[in-house]
């Protein structure tokens, strides 16, 4: 009878914790980024068929340099932005070299190449730009 009792209370117990666990699933959760950095290469506008139009800040491959006796090491990310005031802004201010920060959150997909190629990527959707150097200029 002891066993049994104790059993149950366990079943209960485990029962409660994956109760517990599936509301944690039903939670809400965060996809946060901040950037702070130079751009690596001039925004340019891409359109995906079906879907709006984006521009691409920077991105590049990671890289390392030494200056004096500090080794620095830059990794790109490849940020779009789709919000239509932002996205104009980045397109006509933004340009290689300048400095900037960007918030905005991860974004993970798959691609098919035109020779059948599955590639995944990982872009930053950029909700805010803020623009921190002279760098920034008009283009013409």
């Amino acid at each position: 009878v002891f066993r049994r009792h104790v059993l149950q209370v366990f079943h209960q117990f485990v029962r409660h914790e994956s109760e517990v666990a599936s509301s944690w699933v039903l939670e809400r959760s965060m996809n946060r980024v901040q950037f702070l950095g130079r751009v690596g290469q001039d925004p340019f506008m891409r359109q995906v068929e079906g879907k709006k139009p984006s521009h691409n800040i920077f991105s590049g491959d990671s890289e390392a340099y030494k200056m004096g006796d500090v080794i620095q090491k830059a990794t790109w990310h490849r940020i779009s932005v789709f919000r239509p005031g932002l996205r104009d802004l980045a397109y006509q201010y933004v340009k290689k070299g300048a400095r900037i920060f960007v918030e905005g959150k991860v974004d993970y997909s798959e691609y098919m190449d035109k020779n059948n190629v599955r590639w995944q990527a990982t872009t930053i959707i950029a909700d805010n730009i803020i623009f921190l150097s002279d760098q920034i200029k008009e283009k013409s």
